[in-house]
Formats: structure tokens, sequence, C-alpha cells
């Protein structure tokens, strides 16, 4: 199994959005249907601007908390 760390960018807003998954392809989907983070169901469609893929799940989540982080 891969575990996945991805940079959205909303289409409407050009904000930012860092995640975390297994399924990168069903969570961008999710993203964009409204099913997916609260924060980024009200900003429109989705494009996945960068990913990043790892074999193991604790350094994937550490990428992800480093990247939330700011020092990113």
């Amino acid at each position: 199994m891969y575990y996945y760390v991805y940079v959205i960018q909303s289409l409407l807003s050009k904000d930012l959005y860092i995640g975390y998954t297994t399924d990168l392809k069903q969570r961008i989907s999710e993203h964009n249907s409204g099913k997916g983070a609260q924060t980024t169901r009200r900003k429109g469609q989705w494009k996945l601007i960068y990913f990043e893929g790892y074999l193991s799940q604790k350094d994937a989540l550490g990428r992800e908390k480093f990247l939330k982080g700011g020092s990113g």
C-alpha cells in the first residue's frame, strides 16, 4: 500500500490545502464533490498541484504535519 501527501489548489479562491490519503484519485474526487475536508467544501473545484508517495504511513503523516506546520 502507498500513502500520499498532496497539495491541492482551489480554482475559485486560489487557496491551498495539504492532505494525506491512500487513494489519491478518490480523495481529489471527494474534495471536488463536496465530500472532502470541511475547509475545502465551500471553495469550489480543486486541482492537484503536488504529491509525494510513501511506503510508510508514519513517514507520510510526518511529512503532512511538517508541511502543515508552516516550515515546509
